[in-house]
């Protein structure tokens, strides 16, 4: 009765702070957290004191690794403690070890162990997932995980997984797998011998230890990168793959996380799907995989930041999980997914796309350069490139078509006019309560509305101009040629997105900046050599010297006079094109086109320089000598080179090159406002182009 007294006359409080301040001795706390531990508020302190207290109530041991243990197993048990759980009746001699294992109890925390330095194993029990940030190397050792919709099994090879900060966090989820027939000993037996050419024996032991039949075991392994390395070399840009936090758990499974390179996030931080997309999802699996109307064409559409893109990433791998390539038909222009922003391509995807656009950059099979990120001025010429891409599609695989994120006004009839020149057998039409209503795109909606170029069904019996030569263009098989081309309707699949994101109509135009930029870098550490060789500075790179009359040029975006090409075209990001006009016999150049061609691209590079005596361009690309022979045009386009790839280069003394306050706006394409070509030539020239030049005077 005297302590009870004592401690009411010292106060509540009081004894609270003497609680933590036992526990306190028990973390191990770097300098670091210590130093963020004194700059805490008063709610943080009160907050990390309620649950140091929760903690020590339930009797965790914060000196050990990642598994919480007990005072009562380390300690025997008192005389006074509660008395024991009435014991389990004993097991029926059906149910012995021979039998099928039931399955595991689900674990609160994925157990995780350090595997050796920059390695760590992950114990996935069924039914969970482990949600990070970071990038990393994925091995499945044992059972099936699936991240991003694509499979890994046992057996298979490794995978690179990129989780960023930029997009929702990816999750490792241990996959749903058959019951198997053998007994618990023998899929022991059979997992240690998989093991064995991966692990050491103590980490085997540990894995054995709480080893389960229907459990997944992953391999987490620090994965470099020349293109991770080259991003993250720019001030600012390392945030992307990996945020520093403060954080008052440090044990063993922080340490091993971070020697791999990644961090533990919440479960709602990864993506969520709903159940809509998920039966999207499935039920285009299912008809890409029977084939029994030929491959379809799935053309996904819906409002801006509403979950496209990911969506498509998503159906890719699922889709490689049953068959060995899948067609992509690019038609966003600012948020490309395989190649720098600005282009309408067309590639063949055979590898699981685990990661964000910046990182898996790729080389299409047709590529143009269309060099703006929106084409509200240039619609007509936007659907011509379209058409001109689409026509190398073989029919072959399935074709998943991205579309932008502009479905108002202009941009609603210009979808109308895709719909109805690409003829998909499926829209996927995304929708959610924070974006703008559209109108459902069914196939009587579509064929009753007339679209920018193209007439309704009533008016029109061809369905718009376009279509009759259109349809003469394509390539068939030798079956589908005897048949003649008819575009029957859609099936609209309706999809309400829920996707979590924090960009508003006022920081929307700067996240989209941001994502371009990082496309071009990630389009640019292509230029770096193989880990482990160190980066190098853009500047201390050899470019190629290509000669006036080699290459003919062309501003896209905007008017400019032609005696200040020069000045635009230097430290300007170039599409590096082929026309099939002939540009020799120029000798004095530089060579101008008098308007812009539909024409093939096969990569990007930078003009780092235009040498007037030698009448050189000096450009710095990472497109093989094989395909720059072909290469005779130069377009520049609305793309810029970021600014950190001027400003913060390492190496550089001095005065910074092409950095400047001594600047004349007033000049004629000095900027995009400036001289900017508002209207594109007549529909009749385009249909019938011909290359024209004329040659700048001395």
């Amino acid at each position: 009765m005297a302590d009870s007294s004592q401690l009411q006359k010292r106060g509540p409080f009081r004894s609270t702070w003497a609680r933590a301040r036992k526990t306190r001795p028990q973390l191990i706390l770097s300098r670091r957290p210590r130093r963020r531990l004194r700059i805490l508020r008063w709610c943080g302190r009160r907050r990390l004191r309620r649950r140091l207290l929760q903690a020590q109530e339930a009797g965790a041991d914060w000196r050990e690794g990642t598994c919480p243990v007990s005072r009562a197993a380390a300690a025997p048990r008192p005389k006074t403690a509660a008395p024991s759980p009435a014991p389990s009746p004993a097991p029926s001699p059906a149910s012995d070890e021979e039998s099928a294992p039931s399955a595991p109890a689900p674990l609160p925390i994925p157990p995780l162990r350090p595997a050796g330095p920059g390695r760590a194993l992950l114990l996935l029990p069924r039914d969970q997932g482990f949600t990070f940030s970071g990038i990393c190397r994925v091995t499945c050792l044992y059972g099936q995980v699936q991240v991003l919709g694509f499979t890994m099994g046992q057996g298979q090879p490794s995978q690179d997984v990129f989780s960023t900060y930029t997009h929702s966090r990816l999750t490792i989820n241990a996959a749903h797998h058959s019951a198997p027939e053998k007994s618990k000993k023998e899929m022991k037996r059979e997992a240690r011998t998989l093991l064995r050419a991966h692990l050491n024996r103590d980490d085997r032991c540990w894995l054995m230890k709480n080893f389960s039949p229907l459990c997944s075991i992953v391999m987490l392994e620090r994965l470099k990168t020349s293109t991770v390395n080259f991003i993250t070399s720019h001030p600012g840009l390392s945030y992307v793959f990996l945020q520093e936090s403060a954080t008052f758990q440090i044990n063993a499974e922080y340490f091993a996380l971070r020697s791999v390179g990644i961090k533990k996030e919440k479960k709602k931080n990864g993506l969520r799907l709903t159940e809509s997309v998920l039966s999207a999802l499935e039920e285009l699996v299912t008809v890409s995989c029977e084939e029994v109307d030929g491959c379809p064409v799935i053309l996904v559409c819906g409002a801006q930041d509403i979950g496209k893109s990911t969506f498509n990433r998503y159906l890719i791998n699922q889709l490689l999980n049953s068959i060995p390539c899948v067609d992509y038909l690019e038609c966003d222009l600012g948020q490309t997914e395989f190649t720098p922003p600005g282009c309408i391509s067309l590639l063949n995807i055979t590898e699981p796309v685990l990661g964000p656009p910046f990182t898996h950059q790729r080389t299409p099979q047709k590529m143009v350069y269309f060099g703006k990120s929106a084409c509200k001025n240039s619609c007509e010429n936007y659907i011509e490139t379209i058409k001109y891409v689409f026509s190398s599609y073989k029919r072959e695989c399935p074709l998943i078509v991205n579309t932008m994120g502009w479905v108002t006004d202009e941009g609603l009839l210009l979808l109308v006019d895709l719909i109805r020149l690409l003829s998909p057998s499926h829209v996927v039409q995304f929708s959610s309560v924070r974006c703008r209503p559209m109108p459902s795109l069914t196939a009587d909606y579509v064929d009753s509305l007339d679209g920018l170029y193209t007439k309704s069904k009533s008016k029109g019996r061809n369905r718009g101009f376009f279509l009759a030569e259109f349809a003469e263009n394509l390539e068939f098989g030798d079956e589908e040629k005897e048949s003649p081309v008819v575009f029957t309707g859609h099936k609209l699949m309706c999809v309400q997105s829920d996707f979590v994101f924090r960009k508003t109509p006022r920081n929307r135009d700067l996240h989209n900046r941001i994502l371009r930029d990082l496309a071009v870098l990630g389009y640019l550490g292509q230029l770096q050599p193989p880990v482990p060789k160190p980066l190098h500075p853009l500047h201390g790179l050899t470019p190629y010297q290509v000669p006036f009359s080699a290459v003919a040029l062309r501003v896209i975006h905007s008017d400019v006079a032609p005696t200040h090409v020069l000045y635009a075209v230097n430290a300007s990001w170039v599409a590096l094109c082929k026309i099939l006009d002939d540009v020799r016999g120029y000798a004095n150049g530089p060579i101008l086109l008098a308007q812009t061609p539909v024409c093939d691209c096969v990569g990007f590079g930078i003009c780092r320089g235009v040498d007037m005596e030698k009448r050189l361009y000096h450009i710095l690309t990472p497109v093989p000598p094989a395909e720059l022979r072909n290469v005779n045009c130069l377009l520049v386009g609305a793309i810029s080179v970021p600014q950190c790839v001027l400003k913060s280069q390492r190496g550089l003394e001095g005065t910074v090159p092409y950095i400047t306050t001594d600047y004349n706006l007033r000049l004629p394409g000095a900027s995009g406002e400036i001289g900017a070509r508002e209207t594109e030539e007549t529909g009749k020239d385009r249909q019938h182009p011909k290359t024209k030049f004329y040659r700048k005077s001395k």
